[in-house]
């Protein structure tokens, strides 16, 4: 005479859990390569978004040009037309940090006024936050490396 069993076996056990880990081996490199294609695209528009910001700065304040850092545009201490202009994330600090990738901002000086500026925007960790790295100035030209590395304008321009 049988008895009923109840539950599942350890073998059913084993084979559900193994199953589960041989989806997650397959699912997590690609939701990383995703979240990195993400932050790249990020980066892309924040670019955009300082280069439009400096223009706009520029301006609205023609005596003197470019801001001197990205917390100007955030907080419009040295001329009040640049207040607001970026958030508190890419105008909080200098260089600014933001989905894995650090901001570095140097205005350009000419004759007492910022007539130029360069934006270097490079992962924080290669392979892991972002691939690529990026590079904008006063021409609103979004430049990329391939390898991460900080980017010149000599780069080709980001399509």
């Amino acid at each position: 005479m049988k008895r009923r069993q109840l539950g599942f076996s350890l073998i059913e056990l084993l084979i559900v859990v193994a199953i589960i880990l041989i989806i997650a081996a397959i699912a997590i490199p690609n939701l990383l390569k995703s979240k990195m294609a993400a932050n790249e695209a990020a980066a892309a528009e924040s670019a955009r978004t300082i280069d439009t910001g400096e223009t706009t700065y520029a301006a609205t304040c023609p005596n003197i040009g470019y801001s001197a850092t990205l917390v100007e545009l955030n907080t419009g201490a040295v001329c009040p037309s640049g207040k607001n202009i970026l958030d508190n994330i890419l105008g909080g600090s200098d260089p600014a940090v933001k989905s894995g990738y650090q901001f570095t901002y140097v205005p350009i000086p000419t004759a007492g006024l910022n007539s130029a500026f360069t934006l270097s925007i490079v992962p924080l960790k290669v392979g892991t936050t972002g691939q690529r790295g990026f590079y904008s100035d006063q021409t609103n030209v979004i430049r990329y490396t391939q390898n991460g590395s900080a980017p010149t304008a000599a780069d080709p321009p980001l399509q």
